[in-house]
């Protein structure tokens, strides 16, 4: 490549400093289909010949199947994945391999292989997130009976059952799904044929070589095609939101393991103990997940960094997006993988959820919604109910064991049938609404989920 504007060899320290292929390489499956797509499409043009095409796919393979084996020999001289092979590529069939570079630079190169590497890890990701909702689902319906206070404030707030709240994790994951989805829109287009950015005079069937590829579209501008990685951003924003959603889910569950808690505990193949302390039994993998989060939203807001102040086209600043989209990646895979393993292996402590949940305290805005059917308005059966509360905290007593008299002394409208309200399953079976946590409405997402998964 440096032979014929430079009259020297780039020194070794630069060598070293731009090279990419110590983590580019990882993209050679996708390079590779590129250039058998490439080499079909410059084959209906006359630029190579049907032999030379079928010994540059047959030369491409050959050298697919050595990196497959780990026989091949990267060389940090040549700097890149695509440079690697196509060096490799020339020794291997010799001219034919040289013309395969025609109408094409590696900036659009770099860009397809990307592209195809992102379609590839979106399908993979969604794939792992499904698995991690069947797990979900599958905990779920083994607890279907468990009653839990929910939180607000990390206080104590309304009862809910165990199933409402993981049922919750099932919708922040399908939104990461919906997303996913949304961002292989504006990733399944075809950059390759922009050329270094104002296409080639040889001209490409540039939508045969999307067939060829997979992909849904073709890039109506060169320039933009070789500089956007807009996509790359939003696939990182997508594994950034996946890495939120599990780090809160860890943060729940840490929270519950402990012995003030005690609503869950972790499997031993899911713990870790202490090099000091003989009793420690720690939940280290929900820890870690919680922390690999910042490591997702530091690669996020690298990519960003990098990108803000390109001028249009190339620039080779767009190297540094590899490293932080391939980390990410890794990251969320290996989260997913690990948590749709530990979730079945959690262990579910019903009587300390359900003694929790018996604080009458709890039903304070049932005995609120009480008054308002019979007429009171809302703000008024607040403040009364509110008062009734306090008064409760400062005798030491609960909410259910005022007496009767006195709760007819603040509202005639209290009547004997109040101590119903008190009733936790009866106060779950009348939150019915969409949405609520009834175990009607549980049942009826649970059957709506197995039909999604």
């Amino acid at each position: 490549m440096r032979k014929g504007r430079f009259t020297k060899p780039a020194a070794e320290i630069t060598q070293r400093y731009s090279e990419s292929v110590s983590f580019d390489q990882r993209l050679y499956r996708y390079d590779i289909a590129g250039s058998v797509a490439h080499a079909e499409a410059l084959s209906r043009v006359g630029i190579i010949t049907l032999a030379e095409r079928r010994k540059i796919e047959n030369g491409l393979h050959a050298i697919e199947k050595e990196i497959e084996s780990g026989k091949f020999k990267w060389e940090c001289s040549l700097e890149d994945v695509h440079m690697n092979i196509e060096a490799a590529l020339t020794k291997r069939i010799g001219p034919g391999g040289a013309k395969l570079h025609t109408a094409r630079s590696r900036n659009d190169q770099v860009a397809l292989d990307v592209r195809l590497y992102v379609k590839a890890e979106i399908a993979e990701v969604s794939s792992r997130l499904r698995n991690c909702q069947r797990a979900v689902l599958d905990l779920t319906e083994k607890h279907l009976d468990v009653v839990m206070p929910g939180y607000t404030h990390l206080q104590r707030a309304q009862p809910i059952l165990f199933a409402h709240y993981m049922l919750g994790q099932m919708e922040a994951f399908e939104r990461d799904v919906e997303r996913l989805r949304d961002c292989l829109v504006r990733t399944d287009v075809l950059p390759l044929g922009s050329a270094a950015l104002a296409g080639s005079t040889i001209v490409l069937d540039r939508e045969l070589i999307a067939r060829q590829l997979d992909f849904a579209r073709v890039s109506q501008n060169s320039i933009d095609a070789v500089s956007d990685r807009d996509f790359v951003c939003e696939f990182l924003f997508c594994l950034a939101m996946i890495g939120l959603h599990l780090s809160r889910l860890s943060e729940d569950l840490i929270i519950w393991n402990t012995t003030e808690f005690g609503f869950v505990e972790f499997s031993d193949a899911f713990s870790t103990g202490s090099s000091l302390m003989p009793q420690k039994k720690n939940p280290d993998i929900t820890e870690l997940t919680r922390g690999k989060t910042g490591r997702l939203y530091g690669n996020l807001m690298s990519i960003l960094t990098t990108m803000k102040a390109l001028p249009s086209s190339y620039n080779r600043d767009l190297q540094e997006d590899k490293e932080a989209l391939f980390d990410s990646v890794d990251t969320v895979r290996s989260a997913l993988e690990m948590f749709a393993a530990m979730l079945p292996e959690l262990k579910i402590n019903r009587e300390r959820m359900q003694a929790a949940a018996s604080d009458p305290n709890l039903l304070a805005t049932d005995l609120a919604e009480y008054l308002v059917k019979r007429g009171m308005p809302f703000r008024r059966a607040h403040m009364i109910i509110g008062s009734l509360v306090a008064d409760c905290v400062i005798r030491g007593i609960a909410l259910n064991q005022i007496p009767f008299a006195e709760l007819k002394k603040r509202s005639s409208l209290f009547d004997v049938d109040v101590a119903k309200i008190f009733d936790v399953r009866r106060s779950l079976l009348q939150r019915r609404a969409i949405g609520g946590p009834s175990p009607k409405n549980i049942a009826a997402q649970i059957k709506r989920w197995k039909a999604k998964l």
